[in-house]
């Protein structure tokens, strides 16, 4: 009889369960292995609580192409963030809805798992708080939350997707945040000529590559540094300045003066297929980052010091350009782009 009265009582707490609760229940929906590449830093303090599985990540994937989150239903997070240009376009600023230009150059999505912040100017500290930006920007998506809520809702593959996530077909915005991250969580790219090299997997550099290497390490890697050819600060580097006055950078975060026009340090991972480069995509290849690099960046008080203390110039030769360049399309990870 006691056992009886427990399982009743088992079955009662379970079905009071609300939505929170029921993403919690065991559900045959195993976590996936990331693999984490052997050197990469911690992860984001965040992915923790909530792990990529099974059946979150294909929702996820599915929500990041699904044209209805935009309001009139042409606009994806895939439409921006392409796979064969390393989740980035190929445009200088991104376009949104009725060809909308955007503020900045969309960022590559790679690797995202092992960052500390998320934008240009590092406004979100958790993946998961991200895709609420795109969804209501003006010139990104224009739509709401709820409007994709509407939009989905009677949708059986989603219905069937979400259940077999959460434990149920609950539609909400959370569970739609959770599942995109978790699909992003996964996009880790370590499988380029450079990791080879450094695994001793049978590829050597060749003699330009080795050269860009040596430059590399004495001219780039204070800011591009670790496994993610990033230390994801945020710098002055004294580009040319966007005319939007809605752009400060870090600055427009922070309030703080001396974060004006400084942004996170990109990572130099499939360098090769993100162009254009810079926050609005300043320059259209990498030659020309370089050349300006070479001739003088611009001032400004908070310029940072490598430049600062240097004549505002990273002094290059012609040859230690085409060598760097060499060195860099080291770090194109073709399985991660499918090419």
């Amino acid at each position: 009889m006691k056992r009886i009265i427990f399982l009743i009582s088992i079955l009662s707490l379970l079905a009071s369960c609300n939505n929170d609760d029921a993403d919690m229940i065991a559900i045959d929906n195993p976590e996936i292995d990331l693999n984490i590449p052997a050197g990469f830093p911690e992860v984001n303090s965040f992915a923790s609580l909530n792990k990529p599985t099974k059946y979150g990540v294909e929702l996820g994937e599915k929500l990041f192409s699904d044209k209805r989150f935009s309001a009139d239903n042409t606009i994806s997070c895939a439409s921006c963030h392409i796979k064969a240009n390393a989740f980035s376009d190929d445009k200088p600023q991104a376009i949104g809805i009725q060809g909308r230009v955007g503020l900045r150059n969309a960022p590559s999505l790679q690797n995202l798992l092992f960052l500390k912040f998320y934008n240009w100017d590092g406004s979100k500290l958790q993946l998961e708080t991200q895709p609420l930006v795109p969804i209501i920007t003006h010139e990104e998506m224009d739509s709401s939350i709820l409007e994709v809520i509407g939009k989905i809702k009677d949708d059986s593959d989603y219905k069937v997707l979400f259940r077999k996530t959460f434990g149920n077909e609950d539609i909400t915005p959370d569970r739609i945040y959770k599942s995109i991250a978790q699909f992003e969580y996964t996009l880790i790219s370590s499988n380029t000529k450079y990791d080879k090299v450094k695994r001793n997997e049978g590829a050597a550099f060749t003699e330009s590559e080795l050269e860009g290497f040596k430059t590399f390490q004495q001219k780039c890697a204070s800011c591009h540094s670790g496994e993610l050819f990033t230390d994801q600060s945020f710098r002055n580097i004294g580009f040319p300045l966007n005319k939007d006055t809605n752009e400060a950078g870090r600055g427009r975060v922070t309030g703080i003066p001396s974060d004006f026009m400084s942004f996170r340090v990109p990572t130099l991972r499939n360098i090769e297929y993100t162009a254009p480069y810079g926050s609005f995509g300043q320059f259209s290849d990498l030659k020309s980052v370089l050349d300006y690099f070479n001739n003088g960046v611009l001032d400004a008080d908070n310029l940072d010091p490598i430049f600062k203390n240097n004549g505002k110039r990273i002094p290059l030769s012609e040859t230690e350009k085409n060598n760097l360049i060499a060195f860099m399309k080291t770090l194109s990870d073709k399985q991660f782009v499918g090419k």
